[in-house]
């Protein structure tokens, strides 16, 4: 599955979906999705430990507090997998490290990919990779911006990305990663708006020494930034599954009927 990678210039909107057209996206579970596209199986954030404690060189300790609704075993082949970063036991877990190095190639932050090594890939902002369909046609990935909390607190949050996919006869799909920025999904909208599908991650967790900023968008954050992107069908993760996190799916569900945008959401 060659690649050539490139500095994206903006790309036209993604091809309008016809209607009841479903790009396959499963949530196993916190930031972990399954989106089958052209032929090819992604994977985001792989979390696939059994539930527990993660203690952090800081001091800090995450615990997760649910089991993954599937199992890296019965999962299946990944073609690739999208990594928004390596730094954090919520989106990269002892199981997720193991499931990396049986998996073709990896995308991912160069922060992580130099961490991380083997068949990591590094993406900066708005780079692409250009991925070989089963089909003979190409399925374009691109880097999407992200922040991990607010304006500043890279250096102890550390870098993040999202992701785009797109295709030529396909619709475009937006995964956030740990995004908390509603100027950066303004910008990603202005290039490759509108936006077919949004994996949008949520969960409002929160930092204490960052004056309790959110790290990820809470649900009224998420139902913004749906607007932004116009996108026609939402599916919620990284709402569930780890006790830090301060909101739940029931959250974003609420936030999306108090914006009037329910019927875009997807739950199963």
């Amino acid at each position: 599955m060659p690649a050539t990678p490139s500095a994206a210039s903006p790309a036209p909107a993604p091809a309008a979906a016809v209607d009841g057209e479903r790009i396959p996206v499963r949530v196993l579970g916190g930031p972990t999705v399954l989106i089958e596209y052209g032929g090819l199986r992604f994977l985001t954030d792989p979390t696939f430990d059994d539930p527990g404690d993660y203690p952090s060189p800081s001091g800090r300790t995450l615990t997760k507090t649910a089991p993954p609704r599937t199992s890296a075993a019965e999962l299946g082949p990944v073609d690739v997998v999208l990594l928004s970063h390596d730094q954090h036991a919520d989106n990269l877990d002892h199981s997720g490290r193991a499931l990396l190095a049986a998996t073709p190639r990896t995308l991912t932050t160069p922060a992580a990919a130099k961490r991380l090594g083997g068949a990591t890939e590094p993406l900066t902002p708005w780079q692409s990779v250009d991925l070989d369909r089963p089909d003979g046609g190409t399925v374009t990935v691109t880097a999407a911006p992200a922040l991990h909390g607010p304006e500043g607190s890279e250096p102890l949050v550390g870098e993040v990305t999202g992701f785009l996919l797109t295709s030529a006869d396909l619709p475009g799909v937006y995964v956030s990663g740990d995004n908390a920025s509603l100027e950066l999904v303004q910008e990603i909208a202005d290039r490759y708006g509108p936006v077919d599908t949004a994996v949008l991650f949520a969960g409002a967790p929160r930092l204490r020494v960052l004056d309790d900023a959110l790290l990820v968008l809470d649900g009224r954050g998420a139902a913004t930034a749906a607007r932004l992107l116009a996108a026609r069908r939402v599916i919620p993760a990284h709402c569930d599954s780890w006790a830090h996190f301060t909101e739940t799916r029931e959250h974003v569900v609420a936030a999306f009927a108090e914006a009037g945008l329910t019927d875009r959401l997807q739950l199963d």
